[in-house]
């Protein structure tokens, strides 16, 4: 037993342990999730952690490691369904086998989050073993499942972490949720179409097939972004910073990918640029306006 760890046993000191290991999901994957987080204060800070690690997880089982383990299509579908059902029995029960879930049951439980927001998500997980082009209906209901309720999901944990009996959050809140997962998901679909293109063979915008243009994709996403800008004030203020600074991330994506031209390569922002971000975030400043 480690210091960190001393005196604590039996359920605490598993709850403690899979959220932990839900940090180390997290701390692998994504650099500039990881920096956002930091700048969450400490009561919401675990469970946004815990609600990305489980969204990282599924999507592995669709993307890519699966396949590479050697599972067939219906084999990772089947491993999908398993990690679906598992999360809504560790809701109802309270405990998993399986650290991640766990530590997401825990969130689930304090803050609200329900079948109604974790099905949507499974099922567009789903959709990737089955689809590989987008029509605006599906490209709507796949970011809806795959983005939106995501930020659904850490809004409640906003309005609810560390309250007595959860409830839900404002409308505008949940539009500004709504929109801000979706603009996320677009600027990665546009950073790696090529990928997504020649490696999966997925086209979610459209624009493989030529209905949609690159440039409406990005005036959409600015739209949402802004959109969503507007709400942050509105947030219980330890969300803020952390929900500004990653507005601000990938309102400055958008904006190198209107710059960049198409093919020229995945569009990053340089660290010195992301330490910048992140440092306004944190003295209080307001999310950026969208420069087109």
């Amino acid at each position: 037993m480690t210091e960190e760890t001393e005196g604590i046993t039996g359920l605490a000191l598993y709850d403690k342990t899979a959220r932990d290991a839900a940090d180390i999901v997290i701390a692998r994957y994504s650099t500039s999730f990881a920096l956002a987080c930091r700048l969450l204060g400490p009561r919401p800070r675990t469970h946004v952690r815990t609600i990305y690690a489980l969204v990282r997880v599924a999507d592995e089982i669709v993307d890519g490691p699966a396949v590479a383990a050697g599972l067939s299509v219906p084999e990772a579908e089947a491993m999908l369904d398993e990690l679906e059902a598992e999360t809504y029995r560790a809701i109802a029960q309270g405990f998993s086998a399986n650290l991640v879930v766990h530590a997401f049951a825990l969130t689930a439980r304090e803050c609200g989050i329900g079948e109604d927001l974790v099905a949507p998500f499974f099922a567009s997980m789903r959709t990737d073993l089955s689809t590989s082009t987008h029509d605006d209906a599906s490209h709507d209901d796949y970011v809806y499942g795959s983005a939106e309720v995501v930020g659904l999901m850490c809004l409640q944990v906003f309005v609810n972490a560390g309250e007595p009996r959860p409830r839900p959050a404002d409308a505008r809140l949940v539009d500004g949720a709504r929109r801000l997962g979706a603009a996320f998901q677009d600027v990665n679909f546009l950073r790696d179409l090529d990928h997504d293109a020649f490696a999966l063979g997925r086209d979610y915008l459209g624009i493989g097939s030529g209905t949609v243009s690159r440039d409406a994709v990005l005036d959409r996403i600015d739209a949402d972004l802004a959109a969503a800008a507007a709400t942050v004030p509105h947030l219980p203020k330890d969300c803020r910073r952390a929900v500004t600074a990653a507005h601000d991330l990938f309102s400055e994506l958008s904006r190198r990918l209107r710059a960049a031209e198409p093919g020229s390569g995945r569009v990053r922002v340089p660290d010195p640029v992301k330490a910048r971000l992140a440092a306004r975030a944190w003295l209080g400043f307001s999310p950026r306006k969208v420069l087109s």
